[in-house]
């Protein structure tokens, strides 16, 4: 078994968290693994694990039991990012995108009907959600979203406009919508909960991805849609709402993309033993074990980097400029790894019978959403110098 906790993390961790890590990790290895090639090579989703996914407990997991889900910690969640992400990309971005994208706006900003409502029903993967944000001119530059919901004679709202790139939409029972509300001032932003069948809502799907592709990316179009009081979310305005939902996904995906890079990693270690040029195992030679060791000492870093991450979420101290530079760090951390474990498995590395090119396919996307690379360097750069580069 290849080493991949160097500076002896599982001392750190409490039972719980080790025990829910290695569920998740049982749970990848059976039933993850031997069908995620498939499902990527056709481009499909494997609905079939979605009740095994809430079966774990791991939808929505730090939201109170109250609700149906589990209660647990910060660390126990990205632990269990890091282990789906292991697996594959799609996995980890369906329940980070049930969870901390469409689960917790309702818990955090939505009135208490809609949580018991909605929460324990998504808890059992019975109801989908997902989020709609970025459209198709404004990624980068939320507050620039030309989506209005105009508040009508009778009280109701008319939503209109569209949104890009909505993991999960095609599949969503419910979709959770920020649009402007008869202004076009960022401060007008509302949440809404956009529901499956609504008279003018469709979620076509989009194809030719050469990235993620065991994942559902859909558009989220709106004509006319009315919504009543019953569907925004009342306890948030403006761009803290959606901003606040995106340190959540950005926080999970700190861990998830450690565990693409422990993939790449073990393959990369397993292949070097085990294949055999000039008479000895590729393990032996210099250029090999640099690589290895550059793999390894990154991982560490960034594996130290998530711990104290979520040591500070569950202490309440995390500032979302903390998740900006553990998403930006291991992302491309994981995304080097992912092209260095490529060129190690030399041609084999592009076969699906390894892992390395479904994962760095699927990193490149990791590395744009949730905030491009740069843009978390422009955070980081605002918190150094106290100038906003990017407005």
């Amino acid at each position: 078994m290849v080493n991949t906790d160097f500076f002896l993390i599982d001392d750190l961790l409490t039972e719980d968290q080790r025990m829910i890590r290695d569920t998740v990790r049982s749970f990848v290895e059976n039933e993850v693994m031997p069908i995620i090639e498939e499902h990527n090579q056709a481009m499909t989703f494997p609905m079939e694990l979605i009740p095994k996914i809430a079966a774990l407990g791991i939808l929505g997991p730090t939201i109170p039991e109250k609700y149906g889900c589990a209660g647990l910690d910060s660390i126990a969640y990205g632990l269990i990012n890091q282990e789906l992400e292991r697996g594959d990309s799609s996995i980890r971005s369906f329940t980070s995108v049930q969870s901390s994208l469409a689960m917790y706006p309702i818990y955090a900003y939505g009135s208490e009907e809609q949580k018991m409502k909605w929460l324990p029903r998504m808890a059992k993967g019975e109801a989908i959600g997902c989020f709609g944000l970025t459209e198709p001119d404004f990624g980068s530059n939320p507050s620039g979203m030309i989506t209005r919901a105009n508040k009508t004679a009778n009280g109701n709202y008319i939503l209109n406009g569209a949104k890009m790139w909505i993991t999960n939409g095609s599949i969503a029972d419910l979709a959770i919508v920020w649009a402007k509300v008869d202004s076009d001032d960022p401060k007008s932003i509302r949440g809404f909960i956009v529901e499956k069948g609504m008279k003018g809502f469709s979620a076509p799907e989009m194809k030719g991805k050469y990235s993620l592709r065991a994942s559902v990316t859909s558009e989220l179009v709106f004509q006319d849609v009315e919504l009543t009081e019953a569907n925004i979310l009342p306890n948030v305005e403006g761009l803290k709402g959606p901003l606040g939902c995106l340190t959540q996904a950005r926080y999970g995906i700190s861990w998830g993309a450690i565990g693409a890079a422990m993939a790449c990693f073990e393959s990369s270690v397993n292949y070097s033993k085990s294949r055999i040029q000039f008479d000895k195992p590729i393990a032996s030679f210099q250029l090999v074990q640099q690589k290895l060791a550059e793999m390894w000492t990154e991982i560490t870093k960034a594996q130290l980097l998530s711990f104290r991450l979520g040591q500070l979420k569950n202490e309440g101290k995390m500032k979302p400029q903390h998740v900006s530079m553990a998403k930006r760090n291991n992302v491309a951390m994981a995304l080097d790894i992912a092209r260095s474990a490529r060129d190690l498995h030399g041609a084999n590395g592009i076969l699906g019978e390894y892992p390395i090119m479904r994962h760095m396919a699927n990193l490149e996307s990791v590395k744009t959403y949730e905030g491009t690379h740069d843009i978390h360097t422009l955070i980081l750069g605002q918190e150094i110098t106290g100038i906003a580069a990017y407005s």
